[in-house]
This record gives structure tokens, sequence and C-alpha cells, in this order.
């Protein structure tokens, strides 16, 4: 669905890149780094711009809060 494209860790957050579908406030995804790691969580919040969103088009790049530290260029997908 999508790639992580940089991690911010002192605030705990993920920019992604959404390739395709849709994501919103509490689905549940997976991330998944190059080492083959993955870390599943569900999704608590969501940000453009600094402005909370409630869904995420294809197209769109957005911060998403993560509960664990995650590495650039992991894959993010819909479980």
């Amino acid at each position: 669905m999508g790639k992580i494209t940089h991690y911010y860790d002192k605030i705990q957050v993920a920019v992604v890149k959404l390739v395709s579908g849709d994501l919103k406030v509490g689905d549940k995804v997976k991330l998944t780094d190059s080492a083959g790691e993955d870390v599943e969580q569900e999704i608590k919040s969501m940000q453009i711009e600094h402005a909370k969103i409630e869904i995420a088009k294809k197209g769109d790049e957005f911060g998403l809060k993560v509960d664990t530290p995650v590495k650039a260029k992991s894959d993010v997908v819909k479980v």
C-alpha cells in the first residue's frame, strides 16, 4: 500500500507515502523493513501538514504516529 519515506525518532512519527488504497484511523497496519522485521499496530493518529486527518487516500504523504521505532523504506500494508 505504501512506503515509509522518513522516521522522526524523537517524536516517533513515520512519514508514509501511500501508493494504493485508503487508510483510516482504526485500521491495522503491518510495517516491514528490508531485513524482514515487521511490526503490527493500529492507526491511532495521522496528520498532513500538522492537521489531523481521519483518512489518507492514494497519493497522500502523511505522518503516522508509531508505537515502536521503524526504518525508512519499510513497506506499509493494511492487515
